[in-house]
C-alpha cells in the first residue's frame, strides 16, 4: 500500500447549502462569512453541490452563488461539485464557466455529473434513462467548446451548427475539472481525462477507487504538471471538548439528514443504502469526523492515508449547526491540522 506523504496535503471546503432553519438570505450571508474566514485561513477551494426542489440544496446555481464568494475571497477557489450537466444546455454551461472563471481571476474548479437523484431531474423533465446520454454529449460538447473558435455537433439530444465562441475561460485551455464518484471505472476515467476525483465513504472503500485513478494514470502522468486531487469528503465538528463537539453536531446531522431525505420520502421512494441513518452510525462510517482538535487531526490523517487521499474535503456547514461553530472548526484546522501538516 503506497503511504501518502502528510506534506502533500490540501484541505478545500464542501458545502451542500442545506437548509438551516434561518432566513435564506441569511443564510447565504452567512456562508459568505465563512467563506470569506476560510480565505483568510488559506484553504484551497470551496465546492459547492448542486441540488433541486429540496431543502437538502438551497444553492440550485452554485455558479451564482460561487460567483458571490468570488467577490468575497481573494485567493480561494470556486466550484461547483458537481454542475448537472443533463439539466444544461452545453452552450449555457460553458457560457457560464466562463463568465465564473473570468470574474473569478482563473478561480474556478469544475466539477461535472449527470446527478445520483432521480427525482430531481424527473422535475425537469429529464428522464432517468436518458440522463447518462444527455450528460455524455454534453459533457464532449463542453470539451470541444473549451477548444474556441466555432462549434458544431450532431447528436441525439443536442444539435449545434456553426455556433461562434465568442467567450473564453480565463485559465489555459480549461479550468481544472473534477467528477465525484465511489467507483472505481469512473476514476479511472478521471485519470486518463486529466480530471480529479472526489470520494464520500469509508476510506477502506476509498482506496479501491484512489488506487484505480493512480494505476491509470501511471502512463499518462505529465512531468512538471500538478497532481491530480484525489478528495476525501468528511463532516467536521471540532469543539473544545470531545462533549462540545458531540452536542453540537449531532443534532446538525439528524438535520441535515431529514433535508437528505425529504424527496425520497416525499416519493416513497428507498434511501441509498449506505446512508448513515443516525449520527453514531454517521461516526461509525467515518462520514462524521467529531471531536477535539487532537482528535480529529488524528482520525483524519488516519483516514486520509487508509483512503489514499491528498485532498480533504471539509463539510464545515451542515444542518442548523451554528456560523460559530463552523467558524471555530475551519480555525482549528487551520492552527491544529493544516500547520501541523504544513510543518511536517
Amino acid at each position: 500500500m503506497k503511504k501518502i506523504s502528510a506534506s502533500g496535503l490540501t484541505f478545500g471546503i464542501f458545502d451542500h447549502l442545506d437548509e438551516n432553519g434561518d432566513d435564506i438570505a441569511q443564510q447565504y450571508a452567512d456562508r459568505l462569512s465563512l467563506a470569506e474566514a476560510c480565505d483568510g485561513y488559506g484553504f484551497y477551494a470551496y465546492h459547492l453541490a448542486e441540488h433541486h426542489c429540496t431543502p437538502h440544496g438551497r444553492g440550485p446555481s452554485p455558479n451564482l452563488f460561487l460567483a458571490s464568494v468570488a467577490q468575497r475571497t481573494r485567493s480561494l477557489r470556486v466550484g461547483p461539485m458537481v454542475m448537472l450537466l443533463a439539466l444544461y444546455h452545453p452552450l449555457r454551461a460553458f457560457e457560464e464557466i466562463c463568465m465564473l472563471d473570468q470574474l473569478s481571476g482563473g478561480r474556478l474548479e469544475l466539477g461535472i455529473g449527470r446527478g445520483s437523484a432521480p427525482t430531481e431531474l424527473g422535475y425537469f423533465g429529464v428522464a432517468v434513462e436518458a440522463a447518462p446520454e444527455q450528460y455524455a454529449e454534453a459533457s464532449e460538447i463542453l470539451i470541444n467548446a473549451m477548444k474556441g473558435g466555432t462549434l458544431s455537433y450532431q447528436g441525439r439530444h443536442f444539435e449545434l451548427k456553426d455556433v461562434p465562441l465568442t467567450l473564453r475561460p480565463h485559465q489555459y485551455p480549461h479550468p481544472p475539472t473534477w467528477i465525484a464518484t465511489n467507483r472505481p471505472e469512473p476514476a479511472s476515467w478521471a485519470a486518463a481525462n486529466g480530471a480529479n476525483i472526489a470520494c464520500v465513504g469509508p476510506s477502506t472503500s476509498v482506496r479501491s477507487v484512489t488506487d484505480a485513478f493512480r494505476a491509470a494514470r501511471i502512463h499518462d502522468a505529465d512531468i512538471g504538471q500538478q497532481a491530480p486531487f484525489l478528495g476525501l469528503l468528511r463532516m467536521v465538528v471540532i469543539g473544545r471538548s470531545e462533549t462540545d463537539a458531540y452536542l453540537l453536531a449531532a443534532p446538525a446531522y439528524e438535520r441535515w439528514l431529514n433535508s437528505f431525505k425529504f424527496l425520497y420520502e416525499l416519493n416513497a421512494i428507498s434511501t441509498p443504502p449506505n446512508l448513515p441513518l443516525n449520527f453514531d452510525a454517521a461516526i461509525e462510517s467515518e462520514l462524521c469526523v467529531v471531536g477535539t482538535a487532537d482528535s480529529v487531526r488524528k482520525a483524519l490523517l488516519d483516514q486520509l492515508e487508509e483512503a489514499g487521499a491528498n485532498y480533504l474535503l471539509c463539510q464545515l456547514a451542515f444542518g442548523d449547526l451554528p456560523l460559530d461553530a463552523s467558524l471555530y472548526t475551519a480555525s482549528a484546522i487551520r492552527s491544529e491540522i493544516m500547520a501541523r501538516v504544513a510543518a511536517s
